[in-house]
Formats: C-alpha cells, sequence, structure tokens
C-alpha cells in the first residue's frame, strides 16, 4: 500500500482551515436516527468488514442509525461513492480508506458536516476535525489464541497467511506468535502475505505449502486457510471472527474484534453535537470490550490445562493494566 505524505496533503487542502469548530455547532440527532452509509471495498461477508456490518446492523435495530451500505467499491471508485452518500444526506460515513487515503481525505473536507469514521493506517489530525480513524487493535486477543495455538502444536511448526503486510496485519501476527512463544519458545513460523483482502482460492493455496512443509497449526488471518486445514486433518487458530460453527473440528480458538464499542462512540458524538477527529483505535482494546478470545466450543477439554490457566491470567492482568501486549507493526518474518 502506498503512504502519502499527511501533513503535506492536509496542509495543500484549500478547505481545510474553514473546517475548524464546525461540527461542534452541529445540532443534535438524538430525535431520529443518524442517516448512516457503509463504503466498503471487500464484500460485507468479509471477516474485517462483517464486523463493522454486523455493529451498524445492531444500530440500527436499536433506531439510533438509518443503515445502507455499498460493498465491492474499488479504491479508484472509492471517493466517488463518498461523495454520492454525503450528497444523499448521510451524516455519518463509515469505511475503510486504506487504499484511497488522500481521496478520502479530500471528500470529506468538501463535507464539513459530515462526519467520516474511517479505517486508516494514519491518524487523525485537528485541520480535518470531521475525519476519525480506527483500526482494530484486537493484537490482546490474538496473544491469548498464541498462547493456545503454542500449545496445541505437535511439530512446533506455525503457518500463518496474511493478506498484506501493513499495520493492521502485522501487528495481529506479531501478538500471535509472542503468545505461542511463550508457550514453546522453540516454536517456528512459516508466514507469507497473499497480496489480497479476499481471495479464499490463493489462501488456501498458501496453506497447503506450508503444511506439506510441516505446519500443524495455522494462523487463519484470510478466508482458505481453514479450508485447507480441514482437508488435511491440521488444525487452525481464527481472527477477528468465530467460524468454529463451520470448521468444528478444525478451528480450535478465534481472536475476536467488536466494532460496536467504536461505532457507539461515534454515535454517541453526533448525537452530543461533538464528533471530532480522533483516534477511536482505542476501543478496540479489549479492557474496553472490543476484542474477545472465543469460546473454545468443540474444543473444549482438548487444550492443555496450563495453557488455559495462562490465558485467564494474562486475560486478567491484560483488563487490569498489569500487563500489556507489545504493538508491533512492523511485517513479520519466518523463523
Amino acid at each position: 500500500m502506498t503512504h502519502i505524505n499527511r501533513r503535506h496533503f492536509l496542509a495543500t487542502t484549500a478547505t481545510a482551515s474553514l473546517l475548524v469548530g464546525t461540527l461542534g455547532a452541529r445540532t443534535a440527532f438524538a430525535a431520529e436516527p443518524i442517516k448512516t452509509a457503509g463504503v466498503y471495498t471487500v464484500p460485507v461477508e468479509q471477516q474485517w468488514v462483517s464486523r463493522i456490518h454486523k455493529a451498524a446492523l445492531k444500530a440500527q435495530d436499536r433506531g439510533d442509525v438509518s443503515y445502507t451500505y455499498s460493498e465491492n467499491v474499488s479504491n479508484t471508485d472509492y471517493a466517488r461513492v463518498l461523495r454520492e452518500y454525503a450528497e444523499a444526506g448521510n451524516k455519518l460515513i463509515i469505511g475503510e480508506v486504506f487504499g484511497a487515503e488522500q481521496e478520502a481525505r479530500e471528500v470529506a473536507a468538501d463535507y464539513p458536516d459530515v462526519a467520516f469514521l474511517m479505517g486508516s493506517s494514519f491518524k487523525e489530525d485537528p485541520a480535518l476535525p470531521n475525519f476519525a480513524v480506527f483500526d482494530n487493535y484486537i493484537q490482546d486477543a490474538s496473544y491469548l489464541s498464541g498462547i493456545i495455538a503454542g500449545a496445541m502444536t505437535t511439530t512446533g511448526n506455525i503457518g500463518m497467511v496474511g493478506g498484506f503486510p501493513i499495520p493492521e496485519v502485522n501487528r495481529l501476527m506479531h501478538a500471535f506468535m509472542a503468545g505461542a512463544l511463550e508457550t514453546n519458545p522453540d516454536i517456528k513460523f512459516q508466514i507469507s502475505f497473499i497480496g489480497s483482502w479476499f481471495d479464499p482460492p490463493k489462501a488456501k493455496e498458501t496453506a497447503f505449502a506450508m503444511i506439506e512443509n510441516g505446519a500443524d497449526v495455522l494462523y487463519a488471518e484470510r478466508f482458505g486457510v481453514s479450508d485447507a486445514a480441514k482437508e488435511k486433518g491440521v488444525l487452525a487458530i481464527g481472527n477477528v471472527i468465530d467460524t468454529q460453527a463451520e470448521y468444528p473440528e478444525t478451528v480450535v480458538a478465534s481472536a475476536i474484534w467488536h466494532f460496536e464499542p467504536t461505532l457507539d462512540k461515534a454515535i454517541a458524538e453526533i448525537q452530543a453535537g461533538d464528533f471530532k477527529a480522533s483516534d477511536f483505535g482505542i476501543y478496540s482494546f479489549l479492557n474496553q470490550g472490543g476484542a474477545s478470545l472465543a469460546p473454545l466450543g468443540t474444543f473444549e477439554g482438548k487444550v492443555p490445562a496450563a495453557a488455559l490457566e495462562l490465558v485467564a491470567k494474562r486475560e486478567a492482568e491484560i483488563k487490569s493494566g498489569a500487563f500489556s501486549v507489545i504493538i508491533n507493526d512492523e511485517e513479520p518474518a519466518s523463523s
């Protein structure tokens, strides 16, 4: 992914200076649902986006928002779709701008009365007060799932298949690896990125190669990996969503992302007329309710007791602040 020089962009956005303070004067929307749109570059079934979509549907069910969305929007078309939703009177637009950062911020600058809440590798900037960012900082849950993976491997060889080596993926992989190494410091990792957010066949083929190379546990950051694990009779660890119902003999545990705290915070600020540029990433932390370790389900009683004791200990320490999972955004390497 190409990163822009954010300071240069914001400094050269002609309308940026006109935005300061505009949202503070906005009237509250508590009287009626907030007209909300989601703009996604992948299908809403995709792991990451599905969590945003689910939270939006839940907010709509309780009457806080009226929600519509577009999926499979290309990066080159992203700004146009954002603009159309802004023109249509939406007051909150959510999505992910990892491949269309500059264009999305340009649109936000043109619609200062619209709140933009976007998944982004960049941070917020006061010069664009209606553009808030978030990310799935679920490294806490990923760490806990790694502890379980480390206890379940018999070959000491774990395969990890990711989409792209961007911070959002890297930090989860590093946390998972740290958890596994705490259980077994001799574990080796095979790491590969498929260059796509949604290509199950490619992820599956990559996973097959790792299994042939000795992996008996797979980190399923992408769809397709668990299919490979199921076919070859090895185990998998899920990411962002819990797919154990579809893979009852394969998926041992999953690090779950809950987008509800992030979206609910944005809704509350809009209702209060106080939405502002900020980093909503903190609301994905485990101690904020933004992440959790899925129940073991079919693997109840199959995970070593010592590993579960360590999981419980670390989870309690994370919630209390006594233990912090290191956030490492650098690209991980095979060992």
